[in-house]
Order: C-alpha cells, then sequence, then structure tokens
C-alpha cells in the first residue's frame, strides 16, 4: 500500500513537472514570470473539464439539437443528465478537434466558440480567473495552438480515465479528483512561491 502510494505521488509530481515546463517552454517570450499563472491555472481546468466530458460528448451535442429543435429554453438539466456530470460543453469543439484549427484567426474564433459552449458554472470559473482577457495575447503571440497540443500530449494524462496500450495495458494511470486537486494545488504553491505570496492570496 505505501508502495502504491509513493507511486502516486510520483505520477502527480511528474503531471505538475510537465505542466509547469510548458509554461517555461511557451510563455517565457510572451508574459513576465508572474504572469504564466493566467494562462496555465486555466488551462489546466480546461484540458480536465475536456478529458471528463469526452465520453459523453456526442451525446450531449445530441441532446442539445433535440432541446434547440423542440425550443426548450431551460435546457441545462437535460444537459448536465447526457454528460453525466454537473457541467457540459455544447460546442462542437474540443482541444483535440481544436487542434485542427491552424489559422490564427479561425483557432481564435473556434477557441472562443469552444468556451462560450460550457455551462454556466464552468462560464463563473473561467470569469474568476479572466481567461479570455488573455486569448488575443496568445493569438498574437502564436502560441495559442501550441498551448492546445503540449495540453494533449500523450505522456500526460488528466483524465480521470487509464489510458491503455494497443495490448489494453495501462500506459498512464487514471487521475482521480483528488489527484487532479493536489496537482493543481502544487501549480498553485509553485506560482505562489515565484510571486512571493502566501499559499492563500491568489484564491
Amino acid at each position: 500500500m505505501k508502495a502504491n502510494k509513493q507511486q502516486d505521488q510520483s505520477q502527480l509530481k511528474w503531471i505538475a513537472d510537465f505542466i509547469w515546463n510548458i509554461a517555461d517552454d511557451r510563455l517565457r517570450d510572451v508574459y513576465v514570470r508572474g504572469k504564466y499563472r493566467d494562462v496555465i491555472l486555466p488551462f489546466t481546468v480546461l484540458r480536465r473539464l475536456d478529458a471528463v466530458l469526452e465520453a459523453t460528448k456526442d451525446a450531449v451535442l445530441e441532446q442539445k439539437k433535440l432541446l434547440d429543435s423542440a425550443q426548450i429554453a431551460n435546457q441545462d438539466g437535460a444537459l448536465r443528465s447526457a454528460a453525466k456530470q454537473a457541467f457540459y460543453n455544447t460546442s462542437e469543439f474540443t482541444l483535440a478537434r481544436l487542434k485542427a484549427s491552424s489559422q490564427n484567426q479561425r483557432l481564435r474564433d473556434d477557441f472562443i466558440d469552444y468556451l462560450d459552449g460550457f455551462s454556466p458554472n464552468v462560464q463563473d470559473i473561467l470569469t474568476k480567473f479572466k481567461f479570455r482577457d488573455q486569448i488575443q495575447t496568445l493569438v498574437d503571440a502564436h502560441v495559442l495552438g501550441f498551448l492546445i497540443e503540449d495540453f494533449l500530449d500523450p505522456e500526460i494524462n488528466l483524465s480521470p480515465l487509464p489510458i491503455k496500450d494497443e495490448d489494453g495495458r495501462i500506459k498512464l494511470p487514471a487521475l482521480d479528483n483528488h489527484g487532479m486537486g493536489t496537482v493543481f494545488e502544487e501549480l498553485i504553491r509553485r506560482f505562489n512561491e515565484e510571486n512571493n505570496e502566501e499559499a492563500g492570496e491568489h484564491f
């Protein structure tokens, strides 16, 4: 049991290190170090939500189409039910599908459409992060597409489901909610240290 716990901690540290390195690799010439968190923290949340919703994406889009055709205004409960989560996204895009939007302006528009598709409770999170304020800067610096690719890297798994190889063996373990919370807290701790802030100052 102790060995498993150590392995889990090692995996969580690896994920935090991986995300931390994305900030250094992609944002060094775009932001001062103290501002990296304004991009990396919301992107980490987006990738987690994206991974959680992946299995029910088509069901949500189908439900949305049915609700719209029936002119049903209050769709929140039905869409949560289709997503099998307390949140959902009705955009046709996922982060993986956004990878195909190679041109900067098109990617910007598609990315905004993707953000706009999230349910109201996720919109509240994005608003608190002030994430939309960063989009044009990322587009102008030609790094938005690279960030999406980095967070989709097959060497990192932010999904609650394990990634398996062709033979069905687990290649990367699942990341449960507790593990995700631990990774997120570690990132916040590091960003706070960079900015000489107390642990609770950012949130």
